[in-house]
């Protein structure tokens, strides 16, 4: 041990680079596999062939996750697949090619207006409560008395195509962010949640110029009056959202 080795020539040094090479491959290894959680079997976007994952890099093996609020679990991998039909047809008979929308795009969920399956249930606060909810039914929220503030309920709302749409009746606010997530508008057939972050207050009017004023009509509706679930939203959002290309000819076209 004069020499400060431990058996033969290995020294110290050179175990703890022996050490670190195995925990180095073992990493790669764990990694490549709980990678496999999300996106597997693949499926071939030509020919709808599903590849099955195999081998010791391609499975993961099953992780339970219990969510708050006794909301069950959720297990991953599960191999469970999403639905394949869309409403648009690839326009060019290559892999990775464009796809047209053949019904109607807000609605159907194509390019930017594509949503995800989200849960059924509000998203929560710490303290297990809604997170969402009308100003209204909340006495902690309100707006505030500054010089340029203005309450945006009462304002008619102007479409993209210059139209008036509705009327602001009440504000979504996030309890946890406190911040206001949602404008409710009442169009005369009905009331509707419109994302504040694409809104435009002025002190006469609200602007969103996302959709048309008849577009209003199919914006999906909330099922509760006092709270919005997680797949609402995705569905609202990318509705409005999906406006942005698909409200009008105009917009699907390049600029140059």
């Amino acid at each position: 041990m004069a020499d400060g080795n431990i058996v033969g020539t290995i020294d110290v040094a050179e175990l703890a680079f022996y050490l670190f090479v195995l925990f180095f491959i073992c990493l790669v290894f764990w990694l490549r596999r709980e990678d496999r959680r999300e996106g597997y079997p693949v499926e071939d976007e030509m020919t709808g062939m599903v590849h099955e994952p195999g081998g010791p890099l391609s499975t993961a093996e099953p992780k339970t996750f219990k969510l708050p609020f006794g909301k069950g679990t959720f297990s991953a991998p599960n191999n469970n697949r999403d639905p394949a039909e869309i409403a648009a047809r690839r326009i060019e008979p290559f892999p990775g090619a464009p796809y047209s929308p053949t019904g109607n795009p807000l609605v159907d969920g194509v390019g930017p207006a594509a949503f995800a399956d989200r849960a059924k249930y509000p998203d929560m606060t710490a303290h297990g409560t809604p997170r969402i909810v009308p100003m209204s039914s909340d006495d902690e929220f309100g707006v505030a008395s500054f010089m340029f503030s203005v309450d945006p309920r009462g304002l008619k709302v102007l479409a993209a195509d210059g139209k008036e749409a509705g009327t602001v009746t009440d504000m979504w606010v996030d309890r946890s962010e406190h911040i206001v997530r949602y404008l409710e508008v009442d169009t005369g057939a009905k009331k509707v949640l419109a994302p504040m972050a694409m809104a435009v207050v002025r002190k006469d009017r609200v602007m969103i110029d996302a959709i048309n004023a008849a577009d209003y009509a199919g914006v999906p509706a909330v099922a509760s009056a006092t709270e919005i679930t997680r797949y609402e939203e995705e569905r609202v959002i990318a509705y409005f959202g999906g406006g942005y290309l698909y409200a009008n000819e105009r917009r699907q076209e390049p600029f140059v």
